[in-house]
């Protein structure tokens, strides 16, 4: 095993005092305690205070209004009459019984509990067009008018998506994904994003409005699957969420979000499986992640539009999921520009040849945030590329003037079975990380230990790779 490599590094390396070592210290001294206490009694606070809608014992089924389960019926005026119906009667539950329903994009209004009994599956029509007319939406931390995402709802309070059926948004290597126009995804002949993202990031970062920015027909943006806007009490809970165009759970400036024992499962690109963005108390617990980009990504806003917003997301619990394909478990960014603060993550598990991070934070000077009071704890990765990653080298790099803020980062408990690397910590030398703390963490199997650089007060204590006590 190749010793860390130390560049620049290791500032204020946190002294663990041997008794009567004066200056000496040691980081690995199984009798010494390490400084610093992770909040953690806030986390059962963020649980407790997070609100889970109720709603009137009422039922309108589907079918009642005019829908089929036979995937051939265009099912969606039914869906649309069967919401609006429930809220103005008070609110309920928008019952969708066995069957395959097709459908356009589904606008969920107050007091509307979607509830899709078991073998009920809603898919979802693939045309560009019949997600018209364009709303105020995000994509990928920049707001503007586009594709109506497939579930989605404006300024709503207490709604929800229930049941044991599925959400199909039929996304596929010919359908949707292609938009994405790299070497990975492009197909021939097929349109792309790239020319409208540069132009959107391009208007967003000249202080364009948000609302005189258009991009819908022509511009090639995959909708995001279920995206909640400026919205309060907000459940997801038991459905499976499949085949999305583009991210899966993307609650946007929502207060009081709960998504429990959902099944995602999308390996597209982008198909990132839960991204509270600018969110206030969240909790995902108890879900299941098999997705072709991060299982769960806290974001806030991209570069100038995410500062002009300026609403971090606080007050996060994520707790008792399974983690397997993705680009990272547990992620913070990268759109994270107007911050995070109070993320609390324990008891997952995360293992897949396939999954490439286990616990990351991706920003640089171009994005910034103040990204604080960020913990882990009780968490077992099994096979992973990359174990610990916090880069603030991500994408456009070192290239901006919004130098990130990074402090307060607990890792406690930790098992690996098996890394490709362990530690891939970079902060700047003019702005280094502060405060990060391994402690009790156990690399079975390492092939690299990786690199530790531009950390003031680092804790590393009772940390072993490959069964050897690690010191730095």
């Amino acid at each position: 095993m190749s010793k860390i490599s130390r560049r620049n590094t290791l500032k204020g390396l946190a002294a663990l005092p041997l008794a009567g070592a004066g200056c000496a210290s040691t980081v690995n001294d199984p009798s010494a305690q390490p400084k610093g206490i992770a909040p953690w009694h806030l986390a059962d606070e963020i649980v407790a205070n997070t609100s889970i809608p109720s709603f009137a014992d009422r039922a309108f089924n589907v079918q009642d209004f005019g829908a089929k389960g036979d995937d051939k019926t265009d099912c969606s005026d039914a869906f649309r009459d069967a919401i609006d119906a429930c809220h103005k009667m008070g609110g309920g539950r928008v019952i969708v019984p066995a069957g395959t329903y097709l459908t356009g994009p589904i606008h969920l209004k107050s007091n509307v509990n979607l509830h899709l009994n078991k073998e009920a599956t809603v898919a979802f029509y693939t045309a560009p067009e019949r997600f018209l007319p364009a709303v105020f939406t995000r994509w990928e931390g920049v707001e503007f008018m586009g594709y109506s995402p497939l579930i989605y709802a404006y300024g709503e309070e207490n709604i929800a998506i229930t049941g044991k059926g599925v959400l199909d948004g039929r996304a596929n290597p010919t359908t949707w994904w292609p938009w994405k126009g790299n070497k990975e995804w492009g197909v021939e002949g097929y349109p792309s994003q790239k020319e409208g993202r540069d132009k959107l990031f391009a208007e967003a970062e000249a202080g364009v409005p948000p609302e005189d920015r258009h991009y819908s027909e022509g511009y090639y943006f995959r909708p995001p699957f279920v995206q909640p806007y400026k919205c309060k009490n907000v459940l997801i809970e038991g459905v499976k969420i499949v085949n999305a165009p583009f991210w899966l759970l993307n609650p946007v400036l929502c207060e009081n979000v709960t998504v429990q024992s959902v099944i995602l499962e999308s390996l597209g690109p982008n198909s990132d499986g839960c991204d509270p963005e600018s969110c206030k108390n969240v909790v995902i617990e108890n879900c299941y992640f098999d997705t072709g980009d991060d299982c769960i990504a806290i974001k806030s806003g991209r570069n100038n539009d995410g500062r002009r917003v300026n609403t971090p997301t606080e007050n996060v619990v994520i707790r008792n999921c399974q983690m397997r394909a993705g680009h990272g478990g547990v992620v913070i960014g990268s759109e994270i520009s107007g911050g995070v603060r109070y993320v609390f993550a324990e008891n997952n598990t995360m293992s897949s040849p396939d999954l490439e991070r286990g616990f990351r934070i991706k920003t640089n000077s171009v994005r910034g945030g103040l990204l604080e009071h960020l913990y882990m704890r009780n968490c077992t990765m099994g096979t992973v590329k990359n174990a610990i990653v916090i880069n603030f080298h991500y994408e456009e790099g070192d290239a901006g003037k919004f130098d990130p803020t990074v402090r307060h980062v607990e890792v406690r408990n930790l098992t690996c079975e098996q890394a490709g690397r362990v530690f891939q910590v970079r902060g700047f030398d003019r702005a280094p990380i502060q405060d990060l703390r391994f402690i009790n963490c156990e690399f079975k199997h390492a092939d690299d230990p990786g690199v530790i650089e531009n950390v003031d007060n680092l804790v590393i204590h009772q940390v072993e790779i490959n069964g050897k006590p690690f010191i730095g």
